[in-house]
């Protein structure tokens, strides 16, 4: 069965920067499950992955503006430091989360003060060409269900 809208897709992944360098996989790891055609996935990754059949192994390099956007250099926010997450103490360089109406979004630290941060709202790697090693492990019609809900269900999907 070969991918198109409306199936659900589980793959495995390695992603490199521009030299090559393995920035995220999830080797050993259970696959990725996505709906294919419903905005779940990023365009590049979705429109490399359309016709692809169960086995297909393939690199695909990316510019910026199909993956996590060109960045933007005026897109830094004040934000209080009660609101960064996953450290006690804060330094520039380093990534926060904060929760925002999109649910959560991961921030760089660019200024420190005692009650206030500014941070940069772009994600890390925007900005950036990356290639994607893609392997297509499984996929299957929607069911009516996960159509219904945008998302596909089960291993690697949405629980619920």
């Amino acid at each position: 069965m070969s991918i198109k809208d409306d199936s659900v897709v589980q793959f495995n992944y390695t992603l490199r920067d521009e030299q090559g360098e393995v920035l995220e996989t999830n080797d050993g790891l259970e696959p990725i499950a996505y709906l294919h055609g419903h905005d779940n996935m990023m365009h590049g990754v979705e429109d490399a992955l359309t016709g692809k059949d169960v086995g297909a192994k393939f690199s695909v390099t990316l510019p910026a503006s199909q993956t996590y956007g060109e960045r933007n250099e005026d897109a830094e926010q004040r934000v209080s430091v009660k609101h960064l997450q996953g450290a006690s103490v804060w330094k520039p360089g380093m990534r926060a989360l904060i929760n925002t109406d999109q649910g959560q979004r991961q921030v760089t630290i660019v200024k420190m003060g005692k009650f206030m941060a500014t941070v940069d709202v772009n994600h890390p790697l925007a900005g950036r060409e990356l290639t994607f090693d893609l392997e297509v492990m499984d996929v299957r019609d929607a069911t009516s269900e996960e159509i219904a809900h945008g998302h596909a269900h089960g291993k690697g999907g949405h629980q619920h």
